[in-house]
């Protein structure tokens, strides 16, 4: 049976660090490499900021838009942000998708999606819920990637699907 992560491990992790943490971002350069781009919907941005602290605890370098890129704009986005993305979805050697009911209304996440599969192939599902909230709005397409999920131990392991007891560690899989 898989163990999904749920909301409230992650922002408790964001919750207790200290706040200098929680709020440092820093500049990458254009063509920087990254082992993860995080795709998620902003109502999740702090769950997200905690996965964030726990793929960098593992030693990956993740691309968070908020947090590598806090100069683009949301309530202004241009081509040029656009392009700014792309640039790092090119530049990354993997994509993991925070699956929540909020990312079925994200426009830009099964974009991200494609681009990453498209050049690495290399793209997870991470499925993000609060409390014990059922993600009924999985896209068939999302199907096709395997899933991500926290065991008893706190580990991030990868499942083939959803039903699949059979797993192995993140970090295999992302090297």
């Amino acid at each position: 049976m898989i163990i999904y992560s749920r909301e409230s491990y992650f922002k408790g992790i964001v919750a207790r660090m200290p706040i200098n943490e929680q709020q440092r971002t820093f500049s990458a350069s254009s063509n920087e490499l990254f082992d993860i781009f995080l795709s998620y919907n902003i109502n999740d941005k702090n769950v997200v900021k905690g996965i964030y602290y726990v793929l960098k605890k593992m030693g990956f370098k993740v691309y968070v838009d908020f947090m590598v890129d806090p100069q683009l704009d949301r309530k202004s986005v241009t081509k040029e942000t656009a392009e700014c993305i792309q640039s790092r979805l090119k530049h990354s050697k993997s994509l993991i998708y925070a699956q929540s009911s909020n990312a079925a209304i994200s426009k830009w996440m099964p974009w991200e999606l494609g681009v990453v599969d498209g050049n690495t192939s290399k793209c997870f599902i991470m499925p993000v819920q609060r409390g014990d909230e059922t993600i009924n709005s999985r896209q068939e397409y999302l199907l096709l990637y395997p899933v991500i999920g926290i065991n008893i131990f706190n580990e991030m392991r990868v499942y083939d699907s959803e039903s699949s007891n059979y797993s192995r560690p993140l970090a295999d899989c992302l090297r």
